[in-house]
């Protein structure tokens, strides 16, 4: 077993595809492919598959993160229309009159991996947003420090989670049963010392299994994972997307969040919030083609 080789694990039917990080003795530090999740496995349980091959549910969630895009894209022509509309009622103004300013989001990411997808699925989808590799446990620290300087609209805490398999009986309630759930939680808080408007900075936090009724309760207004399942990878980035192109004259449609996200109703929610989305008048010229008389010598 070599790193970077695609596998699957027999004692859970397959139903995963992981790519190996790490070989220690007679255990693989395996990393899914499309879930958040973090995991450790004897090599004699994993089974190389080609890197043509998915596992099914893979496959599927494949199928629901372009379902989840395409639906943004609707989403966000229907919004386009809206806006040309009233703009027409309301100024006497039409075709493209206006410049849309949707929210910045600060994406912090446990895994590197995973960031570049998450930056690369902002940039298709025209949303402003920085992102950084931070290790789970530094999160509450490098967001006091980037908070005042970047000063988004939303911020996503992200990265590995899960309830720990060493725990003889699993009491979910307690953040001692998750990996990095504390540290979420750190992070929302250092997040709300920053900005308590719930409005102001919406906050989208979790991963996979993490303790969705503390990182609600510590001010996060999304949070994974309310059934603490395996959430995608890319359902933070979702989330963010859809409250970054959500007019802050509205909520964010909630039915959207629990029904479209790729892991779907277990696997993230969360709490009325206004979006971050504003449109600016009058459209913005092409500077390059503006004729201007200077007027200072």
């Amino acid at each position: 077993m070599n790193y970077g080789d695609l596998v699957v694990r027999k004692s859970y039917g397959g139903d995963v595809t992981f790519r190996v990080e790490g070989v220690q003795q007679n255990t693989a530090i395996i990393k899914g492919t499309d879930f958040r999740l973090l995991a450790d496995s004897p090599l004699g349980d994993l089974v190389r598959v080609p890197h043509p091959t998915m596992s099914e549910r893979t496959k599927q969630a494949q199928i629901k993160a372009n379902e989840s895009l395409s639906r943004l894209q609707k989403d966000r022509q229907e919004q386009s229309e809206r806006h040309l509309a009233d703009l027409r009622t309301e100024w006497g103004t039409g075709e493209k009159g206006y410049f849309d300013v949707p929210g910045k989001v600060l994406h912090l990411d446990g895994d590197p991996h995973y960031l570049k997808k998450s930056l690369t699925l902002y940039n298709q989808l025209r949303v402003p947003a920085e992102g950084y590799y931070v290790n789970e446990s530094s999160m509450a620290e490098a967001l006091y420090r980037m908070l005042p300087r970047v000063r988004p609209d939303i911020v996503v805490i992200t990265g590995h989670d899960g309830v720990l398999k060493r725990r003889q009986s699993h009491d979910l309630y307690s953040l001692d049963s998750y990996k990095n759930s504390q540290n979420f939680v750190q992070a929302i808080q250092s997040a709300r010392q920053y900005e308590r408007n719930l409005d102001t900075l919406v906050v989208v936090a979790g991963a996979c299994q993490s303790h969705f009724e503390a990182l609600l309760q510590a001010g996060a207004n999304f949070a994974s994972s309310p059934g603490r399942i395996l959430i995608h990878a890319l359902d933070p980035v979702y989330v963010a997307a859809k409250t970054a192109y959500t007019s802050m004259r509205e909520t964010v449609n909630m039915n959207d969040v629990l029904h479209n996200t790729i892991s779907g109703s277990q696997g993230v929610g969360g709490i009325e919030t206004r979006g971050s989305y504003r449109i600016g008048l009058p459209r913005l010229n092409d500077l390059s083609t503006l004729k201007v008389t200077p007027s200072v010598s």
